[in-house]
């Protein structure tokens, strides 16, 4: 029986009989095609899978890289706002008249708070950090922090009637809301009258 089966091997005008990946015998050509068919999409979802992973990998490493550019002085410029708090109380804790009337040493020592002033706001936009002065915007909970509400008949209600502290953002998020005094606004008779 060996004989036979050499010779069917041998034999090109023998019968071809089909073998499927574990070399078994499979007696229908049509289904092993089918059996790659389905092998070849199961392994072109699989590859468009992992592309598409892969896609959304990088563009997550490329957000995070951007962030850690934009934000990465969020804590360091948080601290240094509480010097530019202190200069600005320095600055405002002097009157007009008083820095009118300024001579010598003590103008000089004016003008250095000053302008130490303007180089730590400069310091800070070249990072990306810039100062909320809300006075006379609407009140926005996003940025600003209400600390208490006043009647004022000459502005809208939830208009920004007082700055207590200036807010500070990087980019786009806030690292300080700004401190404000909200207005009621008029009363509602005085409002239909305008």
């Amino acid at each position: 029986m060996n004989d036979t089966a050499e010779q069917d091997e041998d034999d090109p005008t023998a019968p071809a009989q089909a073998t499927d990946s574990e070399g078994q015998e499979q007696s229908d050509p049509f289904s092993a095609v089918e059996a790659l068919t389905a092998e070849n999409v199961s392994l072109k979802d699989r590859l468009l899978r992992a592309m598409a992973e892969m896609e959304n990998l990088r563009r997550r490493a490329e957000r995070e890289v951007a962030d850690a550019k934009t934000y990465g002085v969020s804590n360091f410029a948080r601290d240094v706002l509480s010097v530019a708090d202190n200069l600005s109380r320095a600055l405002d804790s002097l009157p007009e008249e008083a820095r009118a009337k300024a001579e010598g040493a003590f103008k000089a020592l004016i003008d250095g708070v000053e302008l130490t002033m303007r180089d730590l706001v400069a310091a800070l936009a070249r990072q990306g950090v810039t100062k909320l002065d809300p006075l006379g915007e609407k009140f926005d909970p996003n940025f600003h922090q209400a600390m208490f509400e006043a009647p004022d008949p000459t502005v809208p209600a939830g208009t920004v009637a007082q700055v207590v502290q200036s807010g500070w953002r990087i980019g786009d998020r806030v690292l300080r809301p700004a401190m404000v005094g909200i207005s009621k606004g008029g009363p509602k008779i005085a409002a239909q009258a305008d």
